[in-house]
């Protein structure tokens, strides 16, 4: 019984310690979502991430695969610093965009190289709302598996610009109070004080932050708020 305990303590600090080794070599290369990452850092994360789990399970010798985990950690860090230097180094890792449609021409040269049927393309399309493909101008595969849509000149929305319109610059929203308490920093950095969060939420018919779940401050006099549920139920999916 000692000896399962025992082991079930190294476990657990080798377990924790891989973890944290995880999160500190994710955070040296950047943070990226799987959407954004390109084929080297996908190749890269999956590595790391069966080193780190072999690392949680090794009792006997947890730094080799510790130190396996620094080497590909600290190659990934380099690599993405040359790419960053280097246009020549940065085509290679990432590759390039690929024009997959212009002018209402399909290349199929290059979904050939894509690995990328019709069907897959089209999906990509139906995905970005173009369900006709005359209202688009231009199809680019990114490096990191994407597809983005230039529209045609004459499906795209309207601007303010093309009206002659020049509308108001809307400013980032600041949260000032969160599940009924007041945020004093963010409170501050949005320029305003207690004083004027009492006024605001009085104005909208609030006794107290703690009757708001979210308030959010905007430019000028705005306050949005958005009060707790305590009358009624949270909708669902039907």
């Amino acid at each position: 019984m000692e000896d399962i305990l025992q082991q079930g303590g190294q476990i657990t600090l080798t377990a924790l310690g891989s973890l944290a080794a995880l999160f500190l070599l994710t955070k040296l290369s950047g943070n990226k979502q799987v959407s954004q990452m390109n084929l080297f850092d996908y190749v890269m994360g999956i590595t790391i991430g069966s080193i780190a789990a072999e690392m949680a399970s090794e009792l006997e010798s947890p730094l080799r695969p510790l130190w396996a985990m620094v080497v590909y950690g600290l190659t990934a860090w380099g690599i993405a610093l040359l790419t960053n230097r280097s246009i020549r180094v940065r085509r290679f890792i990432t590759g390039k965009p690929l024009i997959l449609m212009d002018s209402g021409v399909i290349y199929r040269k290059n979904l050939r190289r894509a690995r990328m049927d019709l069907n897959e393309f089209l999906m990509y399309c139906r995905v970005s709302g173009y369900f006709d493909l005359d209202q688009i101008q231009t199809a680019i595969l990114e490096h990191n598996g994407t597809v983005t849509f230039l529209p045609a000149a004459m499906q795209r929305p309207v601007t303010p610009a093309d009206l002659s319109m020049q509308p108001r610059q809307e400013l980032l929203q600041t949260p000032v109070v969160q599940d009924g308490r007041v945020l004093p920093e963010n409170l501050r950095k949005a320029g305003r004080d207690g004083v004027w969060l009492e006024r605001k939420l009085r104005e909208k018919g609030y006794h107290g932050p703690e009757e708001v779940l979210l308030a959010m401050a905007a430019g000028g006099d705005q306050l949005a708020v958005y009060p707790m549920e305590t009358k009624k139920e949270a909708r669902e999916m039907p």
